[in-house]
């Protein structure tokens, strides 16, 4: 644990992490917003169907 950690924000993995399908993610537009803490991600599926997460 560092300085940038706090304790109450670890949690343990889930023995089996949720699986998300990323077509159903972005509702078949091949994009989609993600907040996480108060800031807002981008994913998006690119024409050779890789994944692109930007902040």
């Amino acid at each position: 644990m560092n300085a940038m950690t706090s304790p109450s924000r670890i949690q343990p993995f889930p023995a089996t992490p949720p699986v998300h399908d990323a077509y159903t993610l972005t509702k078949g537009s091949g994009h989609a917003q993600i907040l996480l803490d108060g800031k807002i991600y981008q994913l998006r599926i690119t024409r050779a169907g890789k994944l692109i997460l930007t902040k």
